[in-house]
């Protein structure tokens, strides 16, 4: 079966051309039929006027002389009275009895019609058609005055009606489309040049246009077409990053078990595969915390131009985060709490990057911050001024004042990630890229005395409006906390 060819479309000039030409010819057809109408009936008038002239002159003429009806006037004078240049005219006296007083035409080829009352009619004589005039003359002896004529002239008036008023008004149409075709061919200019420089493009180059636009519209088409190369180039940019990053960082740890591995492979003793085996599982998880990193920070760089902020439960968002640590917390001997989760907190922000910010920022914070005596990470929301600032503290060895602005980069890690040699450095990166997609700002400093770090996130507060509404429609973070909570609502501790 054939396969069905898409339907061709027509050119954008000639649609434009057609859109004002048909609105334009139809507007000047009903203008000149009218025109032409009113024109033509005028013209009429005026004929039928001299034609019933004519009956009054030959009327006034009838006289009456010993018992009969006489025409007054002789053949010459008739002939004066009935002449025209282009058409014939005839006549004919009739009285009462239908006794033909005088006459230039047989009455039969004349329509009953003439003598019966009709004032104007048309009719067929000798082959032409006619205009018939009646009048009726009153008196002793009352008669029928009939004039016919051709319509030669009114059929010229006509056709020179028809010349003079249409054929103009096509011409000057005509006239019209060409200006208008080389008018729009002028404004689509621009246009074709976009188009024109958008196919000589290579797929590579993705860098923005830079034609001269020729109008506010071809403007603003330009200026989205390169927003959309530059967000096409972020994204291309952010696959190239995360390919070259899982080639590069994946390399070491899956080279690392392999040869856990093969070492184990080697060995006869089931305790030492044994041994083998659990640093396999161990190497294997830091290799998958690795990939899902990776793949966060490709996320982040992809989603820079589609996030959508809207009022969100900071609070919830808090409580539910402390809450899926809490089991880790205790494994670990660290006390985790969480403050100020006692009234609903809402902010301008996207729930899963904020979960994602406080997911990385407790995870560091256990990882690297578990030193002191009692080791302790806290959780504080706080709001005000138009602010909601979210504060990760821990009692661990900190970080140099030197190193803080650093180690939000990639690949960046404090002493305590290369001495663990946990991780690889993008928990920080991830959390403060986060953390611009919201509009909002990371920054870190020391703790309480000097003492670990703290870890700020700071977002912008929605207001008290929007707030009850989220209230109202968010339930869901209410119910989980108050399902999971294991101190009153304002704090948690484990």
């Amino acid at each position: 079966m054939a396969e069905a060819r898409p339907r061709a479309h027509r050119s954008l000039r000639s649609r434009l051309l057609v859109g004002v030409l048909l609105p334009l010819a139809a507007t000047w057809s009903i203008g000149s039929a009218v025109a032409f109408s009113l024109s033509w009936a005028l013209a009429g008038r005026a004929f039928d006027r001299a034609l019933l002239d004519d009956a009054y002159v030959i009327a006034a003429s009838v006289t009456e002389r010993d018992g009969a009806l006489h025409l007054a006037l002789t053949p010459h004078e008739v002939d004066t009275v009935m002449f025209d240049r282009n058409d014939k005219e005839y006549f004919a006296v009739v009285d009462a009895s239908g006794h033909v007083v005088a006459s230039n035409v047989e009455l039969a080829a004349l329509p009953a019609a003439a003598l019966t009352g009709a004032l104007f009619l048309d009719a067929t004589l000798g082959g032409e058609t006619v205009r018939v005039a009646t009048m009726h003359g009153d008196g002793a002896r009352p008669f029928a005055v009939v004039v016919a004529q051709t319509t030669r002239a009114r059929t010229t008036l006509l056709l020179g009606l028809l010349e003079r008023s249409l054929l103009p008004q096509v011409v000057l149409l005509l006239l019209l489309g060409w200006l208008l075709w080389r008018q729009i061919s002028r404004e689509l200019t621009p246009l074709g040049e976009l188009q024109r420089a958008l196919e000589r493009r290579h797929s590579s180059d993705l860098e923005p246009i830079a034609s001269e636009p020729g109008s506010s519209d071809v403007e603003k088409l330009r200026d989205a077409v390169n927003a959309l190369l530059a967000r096409v180039g972020l994204g291309v940019q952010a696959q190239r990053e995360f390919a070259g990053n899982v080639a590069h960082d994946l390399r070491t740890p899956l080279a690392g078990i392999r040869a856990l591995a093969e070492y184990g492979l080697a060995q006869k003793d089931p305790e030492s595969w044994r041994r083998q085996l659990e640093r396999i599982v161990e190497s294997e998880g830091r290799a998958s915390r690795l990939v899902d990193q990776l793949l966060a920070l490709a996320l982040a760089d992809e989603a820079r131009d589609s996030v959508r902020l809207a009022p969100v439960r900071v609070d919830d968002v808090v409580r539910e985060v402390v809450l899926s640590y809490v089991g880790r917390a205790d494994a670990a001997g660290v006390e985790l709490e969480a403050d100020g989760l006692d009234a609903p907190v809402l902010a301008l922000a996207s729930p899963t990057l904020l979960e994602g910010v406080l997911t990385n920022l407790v995870d560091n914070a256990l990882r690297y911050g578990t030193g002191g005596s009692p080791a302790t990470l806290t959780v504080a929301l706080a709001h005000g001024a138009g602010r909601v600032r979210i504060a990760v503290t821990d009692t661990g060895p900190g970080l140099d004042p030197q190193l803080r602005e650093r180690i939000v980069e990639r690949w960046a890690q404090g002493s305590a990630g290369v001495r663990l040699g946990a991780g690889v450095g993008l928990g920080l990166a991830i959390a403060s890229r986060y953390a611009a997609l919201m509009n909002g700002t990371l920054t870190l400093d020391s703790g309480a005395n000097g003492c670990g770090l703290r870890a700020v996130l700071e977002l912008a507060e929605a207001g008290e409006a929007t707030a009850r509404e989220a209230a109202a429609a968010t339930p869901a973070g209410a119910a989980t906390a108050a399902s999971g909570s294991r101190t009153p609502a304002g704090s948690y501790r484990s």
